[in-house]
């Protein structure tokens, strides 16, 4: 059977309430004990009666000494609570100076681009202008500098060009020179006779002579052209 929860409140007869006290004081006193001894803890019990009396209890030499460790851990949390509030304060202010910063340059950014311009003062606009002018210049520097860079680059390039123009160049004088030498020297020499005779005797029933005649000039002119001559003698003769 399930036991339903007692509800805790103020017991109102005086006598009751004493005699509770005692017992639930002497179960408390008992179980600081217990803890203290069990489990190697430092227990610190402070009670005081109805009547105001004090009972306590404490696992060390002197209970004041519990009580100033409580109170040392309490000051340094407290100190650790206010340092953190501080940088709280510190982070806050800063985030809402980075915001009006934020909101300082997006105004400054619209007016720029000559949007707002309705609530600037005259100062404001000489400014705007100035900061204008400023950026014009810094525009045209940094466009002459591209400039001047895609015009080096364009040089190198045509330097490159030249050089491998020139080499191109000696290659096609020294192939001319290899060509004329080979001319002058094929017009130079003398034709070349090339007689050939073949002739075969034996038991066949025919017997061939041939005689070619090879004159070589130089080719591809006019002024030397290649002949053939090719006589065939033809004998039948019978051993």
């Amino acid at each position: 059977m399930v036991r339903g929860k007692t509800e805790v409140r103020r017991i109102e007869n005086a006598t009751s309430r004493q005699v509770t006290f005692s017992k639930r004081r002497n179960g408390l006193l008992k179980k600081a004990f217990e803890l203290s001894v069990l489990c190697d803890a430092e227990v610190a019990l402070i009670v005081f009666s109805p009547k105001g009396k004090l009972y306590e209890f404490s696992s060390s030499s002197s209970i004041q000494k519990t009580v100033d460790r409580y109170l040392m851990h309490t000051k340094d949390v407290n100190i650790n609570i206010r340092a953190t509030e501080q940088n709280m304060q510190q982070w806050r202010a800063e985030a809402e100076a980075m915001t009006k910063k934020i909101e300082h340059l997006e105004a400054y950014k619209r007016k720029l681009l000559g949007e707002g311009l309705g609530s600037c003062s005259l100062e404001e606009l000489h400014g705007v202008e100035m900061q204008l002018e400023q950026s014009l210049i810094k525009i045209k520097e940094r466009k002459y500098h591209m400039l001047m860079e895609q015009i080096a680059r364009l040089k190198e390039k045509e330097r490159i060009l030249l050089e491998e123009n020139l080499s191109l160049r000696g290659k096609e004088r020294i192939l001319f020179k290899e060509n004329s030498s080979l001319h002058g020297k094929c017009k130079t020499e003398p034709p070349v006779q090339l007689i050939t005779q073949a002739s075969s005797n034996g038991d066949a029933c025919q017997n061939m002579e041939v005689e070619t005649e090879l004159i070589i000039g130089r080719p591809g002119t006019c002024e030397a052209k290649q002949q053939d001559h090719v006589s065939l003698n033809k004998q039948w003769s019978q051993v």
